[in-house]
C-alpha cells in the first residue's frame, strides 16, 4: 500500500525536510531541506554533531579579532557546516538563515547573505544549491529583491504571515516564500478560543489564497507551506508547490496509508474568480499599513524574529564558551 508521504509527493508537491538534524533527513527522501537558528541549536546540542562545532570553533579562532568577532564567524561557519552536511544527503537545495537581529537592516542582510554564500563556495558548494532565508520584513524583502536581481542569490522569505507580505515577495522576484501555517493557527486559536481543522484552518486558508493569487497572476515565486501542527494541515495543502515538514510529521505520513488527494492545482486556480491585482513592493507606507492592519501577521512576524534572534544568541553563547576553552 502506498504511504501517505508517497501519495503527497505524487500530487506534485515537493517535500522538504524541516530539520537541522541531518541524521534523520535521509529516511524520508526529501528533495530540499530547511534550517533555522532554533533547529540548528537543537541539533548542535547532540553529541553526534560535536565535530561540526569543533570545525566552527577552529574557523572562528583562525579568523582572529575580538572574542565577539570570533563567535560571529563561528556561528556563520556552523550554519554552513550543517548546510554542507545536509547537501550531501539531499539532491536539491538547503535554506540557511541570516541573523534575525538584522531583519530591519537591508544592507546588513545583503552583506550577511553574501558572506554565507562565500563560505559555501569556499567549501566547493555553488550558490545554486543554497536558499538564503530572510525574514519577510520590509527591509528583508527589499534586500532579497536586490540579492536576487544583482547577485543571483536565491532567497527564501520566511516568517511570512500576511497576504501583503506574500504579494511584495512575489513582486520582488524572490525564489520562494515560507508562509507559517501552524503559527497562524496558533494565533487564531488563542484569539478566538476555537478549534480549527482541515480546510477551515486559517493557516491553510492563508496559503491557499496566496497560492491561487500567484497562479492567477503568473508569479514564479514558489509557495512553500511551513510550520505545521498536524498532518491534517499538510493534507489540506496537497498539490501546493512545496511543503517543509518536521521529522515527526514526516514519520506520521510515512507510517500512514490514508489517502492524500490533490487539493491545489495551478489550472484550477486559473478558473477561480479572479483576484484583483495589488502592489506593495514600491510603496513602503502602504506595505507597513497593510501589515499593521493584520494584527496576526504583525504580531507573529515580530514574535518570530525575536525568538529566532534569541536562539541565535544562545547558539553564539555556546560557541563563545567553546572558543574560550
Amino acid at each position: 500500500m502506498t504511504t501517505s508521504l508517497d501519495q503527497l509527493k505524487q500530487t506534485g508537491t515537493v517535500v522538504v525536510s524541516d530539520s537541522g538534524d541531518f541524521e534523520t533527513i535521509d529516511v524520508y527522501k526529501p528533495q530540499d531541506a530547511t534550517t533555522n537558528p532554533s533547529l540548528i541549536l537543537a541539533a548542535a546540542n547532540k553529541a553526534g554533531y560535536a565535530h561540526l562545532i569543533d570545525n566552527a570553533v577552529k574557523y572562528g579562532k583562525d579568523k582572529g579579532g575580538s572574542l565577539d568577532d570570533q563567535a560571529n564567524a563561528a556561528v556563520d561557519r556552523l550554519l554552513v557546516e550543517f548546510g554542507a552536511a545536509i547537501l550531501k544527503i539531499i539532491p536539491g537545495r538547503v535554506s540557511t538563515e541570516v541573523d534575525a537581529r538584522i531583519s530591519f537592516d537591508k544592507e546588513a542582510t545583503k552583506k550577511k547573505a553574501r558572506a554565507l554564500i562565500a563560505l559555501y563556495e569556499s567549501m566547493g558548494i555553488k550558490k545554486e544549491r543554497i536558499l538564503i532565508k530572510i525574514a519577510s520584513s520590509w527591509e528583508g524583502i527589499q534586500a532579497a529583491r536586490e540579492l536576487e536581481r544583482d547577485d543571483g542569490i536565491h532567497c527564501n522569505l520566511t516568517l511570512l504571515f500576511g497576504f501583503g507580505q506574500a504579494v511584495a515577495c512575489a513582486e520582488a522576484g524572490v525564489t520562494l516564500i515560507s508562509p507559517f501555517v501552524g503559527r497562524i493557527l496558533d494565533w487564531h486559536k488563542k484569539a478566538t478560543g476555537k478549534t480549527y481543522e482541515g480546510d477551515a484552518d486559517p493557516g491553510v486558508q492563508s496559503v491557499k489564497r496566496i497560492y491561487n493569487y500567484y497562479k492567477q497572476h503568473g508569479y514564479k515565486t514558489i509557495v512553500m507551506g511551513a510550520s505545521f501542527r498536524n498532518v491534517g494541515e499538510i493534507k489540506s495543502l496537497a498539490g501546493v508547490d512545496f511543503l517543509t515538514i518536521s521529522p515527526a510529521l514526516l514519520e506520521e505520513l510515512k507510517n500512514s496509508t490514508e489517502p492524500v488527494p490533490k487539493k491545489l492545482d495551478s489550472q484550477a486556480a486559473a478558473k477561480l474568480d479572479p483576484m484583483p491585482k495589488v502592489s506593495y513592493i514600491d510603496n513602503e507606507p502602504e506595505f507597513r499599513w497593510t501589515l499593521l492592519q493584520d494584527q496576526m501577521a504583525f504580531d507573529k512576524l515580530h514574535e518570530g524574529i525575536k525568538k529566532f534572534a534569541e536562539d541565535g544568541e544562545t547558539l553564539k553563547a555556546l560557541l563563545r564558551k567553546k572558543l574560550q576553552e
